[in-house]
């Protein structure tokens, strides 16, 4: 039986799936506290019971992004504000070599917000 929060994984066509699930690898990886769920469909990821950020894909161009919940308090020009006020996405080339380094930095960013109480966890 596969897991209810791969689906969303497999239901993707390369080169996405491959992108999505490196992106989740490097996600859960960035602090022992980051556990998955899913949300409207999205791979959702949570610090300490805290909505932190999701994957999905652009309905456009079809590619895949990382979406920082609480983004708007983030200062990287890598970050896409769209019309969103509160949400900031980082859009990766599915095509291109991840920026590891990028999106590593991106993401302990914005787990420091939590970590020092910018963003209150319950």
């Amino acid at each position: 039986m596969v897991d209810p929060f791969h689906t969303f994984y497999l239901n993707q066509s390369e080169p996405n799936k491959s992108c999505l699930l490196a992106l989740r690898s490097i996600i859960v990886d960035q602090d022992k506290d980051i556990t998955e769920s899913q949300k409207w469909g999205m791979p959702c990821f949570l610090y300490k019971k805290k909505i932190f950020c999701y994957l999905w894909t652009d309905k456009k161009t079809d590619e895949p992004y990382i979406l920082l919940v609480d983004g708007k308090y983030l200062d990287a020009p890598e970050l896409e504000e769209g019309d969103r006020k509160r949400m900031k996405m980082f859009r990766v080339n599915p095509y291109q070599d991840l920026p590891i380094e990028t999106i590593e930095s991106i993401l302990q960013k914005g787990l420091d917000l939590y970590r020092t109480g910018v963003i209150k966890i319950k």
